[in-house]
């Protein structure tokens, strides 16, 4: 799972599909906070921040400007470097150029 290979980090920001005990141990169990706000139907609402939350807006902005581009939005590569090297070169054009 992603988790596992998540590097050392004082918080996990996740949107409401990540609410679970499940995941919240995993979390816990790497040392890190999870910032994952509780779903409507869940009867104890865990410890959330929304002032932190709003950082993973910008990370949710920086996917969908690559999404912009077809082949990556398609995933026509099928081998990874050549994926890695078509999302490269996206991110440059979006936010260099």
């Amino acid at each position: 799972m992603l988790i596992e290979q998540m590097p050392a980090t004082p918080i996990l920001h996740a949107d409401k599909g990540y609410d679970s005990n499940a995941i919240r141990e995993q979390v816990r169990g790497r040392g890190a906070f999870a910032n994952i706000p509780p779903k409507v139907n869940r009867k104890w609402k865990n410890c959330f921040s929304p002032f932190l939350y709003r950082d993973r807006n910008a990370i949710e902005r920086m996917f969908c400007r690559i999404k912009d581009f077809r082949r990556i939005a398609t995933r026509y590569d099928r081998l990874a470097r050549n994926c890695l090297a078509v999302v490269c070169i996206a991110a440059t054009v979006s936010y260099w150029l």
